[in-house]
């Protein structure tokens, strides 16, 4: 069976994480994309149908996946009227902007009988399940601190939806959900959400610094972001009570996509010997230290999960109410920067 996909929106997300993706994985076939740029997606994917509106395309009896790739303030509404068209939903993250618009559509979901995930591809990347299989493994010991960050050199607001003054728009809700979702997968809900957000560039709109604190008692976990960082420092650090792991550099698939580059090329996926992560442990008093190659990253994961739960009734690679709990910590950011003050998780209101 061949999944019918309908693609809405292509810009950088729809063009570089989810088209190349959706040619590339078996047993699904990009059918028809919504767009103002019908050169643009006829020129990367021939064939495909352009349409004007997600009304032409949630009209359409062959597509049963809808992918929403746009600005954040219409996930909610497309993918109520995707679900409601009876359609299987992946929707970019940010799932939503508040956690109750996405408690809506996990019951819509169910009540209709549909599939709905969140792409937080981040998830596959290289460094982060390199990360994982370390705090699986338990080779560090009882983590104390573990601290991500995705920080960028950008001086300059650019004039586009994710700077404007409006909700969901900022790195909180773009970069912030990434590392918060990270830090979910490998310790679950925090007791409490401290945040520091601010807009640091001359003219900035939009939140474009964080700095998180989530409390899981003994260990800390610190979620980081700044448009203003030169020479980045590293992005994981993992200490613990037998030894730390520190990881420099970025997972290497978004730039391999954007060059053109496909899930099963070559070294797609792969990082540098150089750019792989430090490993200092204490093993019966010996002091070991060494480099941790990285595991590969493969985007492709996400949408090879989503055709397994559509044709054999597995599970979504990202299920919804994990997608809300992003959204839940990050209004539990808001309000802690608010009131200056620590915020239990799950009373962000």
């Amino acid at each position: 069976m061949t999944i019918q996909v309908g693609l809405i929106g292509y810009g950088m997300s729809g063009a570089v994480f989810h088209a190349p993706l959706i040619r590339h994985v078996e047993g699904l076939k990009l059918a028809a994309v919504v767009s103002s740029k019908p050169e643009k997606v006829l020129g990367e994917n021939p064939g495909v149908e352009v349409l004007s509106s997600p009304e032409e395309l949630l009209a359409r009896k062959d597509i049963s996946l809808i992918v929403i790739t746009t600005p954040n303030t219409l996930h909610y509404p497309l993918a109520k009227a995707a679900i409601d068209a009876g359609k299987h939903v992946v929707v970019e993250k940010p799932f939503t902007v508040t956690s109750g618009e996405a408690e809506e559509l996990i019951d819509l979901a169910r009540k209709r009988g549909v599939l709905l995930s969140v792409y937080h591809n981040r998830r596959w990347d290289g460094d982060f399940l390199t990360v994982r299989r370390l705090v699986e493994s338990g080779c560090l010991g009882d983590l104390a601190l573990y601290e991500a960050h995705y920080d960028r050199y950008r001086p300059k607001v650019r004039d586009r939806w994710r700077e404007w003054d409006l909700p969901g728009s900022g790195t909180l809700y773009d970069l912030g959900s990434h590392l918060i979702d990270q830090a979910l997968v490998l310790f679950g809900p925090p007791r409490t959400v401290w945040a520091d957000l601010g807009a640091q560039r001359p003219g900035a709109k939009a939140v474009d610094y964080f700095h998180l604190v989530l409390d899981y008692g003994s260990l800390k976990a610190i979620l980081h972001s700044g448009s203003l960082v030169r020479r980045p420092g590293p992005r994981f650090q993992l200490h613990g009570e037998k030894g730390s792991f520190i990881k420099y550099g970025m997972d290497p698939q978004e730039d391999q996509l954007k060059q053109g580059a496909s899930p099963g090329d070559p070294g797609y996926g792969r990082e540098r010997e150089e750019d792989h992560g430090e490993i200092t442990v204490n093993l019966n008093g010996l002091t070991v230290r060494g480099r941790v190659e990285t595991l590969p990253g493969n985007y492709a994961s996400y949408y090879e999960a989503v055709v397994e739960a559509i044709s054999s009734n597995r599970p979504v690679p990202v299920p919804p109410e994990e997608a809300r709990d992003v959204i839940r910590v990050i209004e539990c950011a808001i309000r802690s920067d608010r009131e200056k003050r620590a915020v239990a998780f799950g009373r962000s209101k």
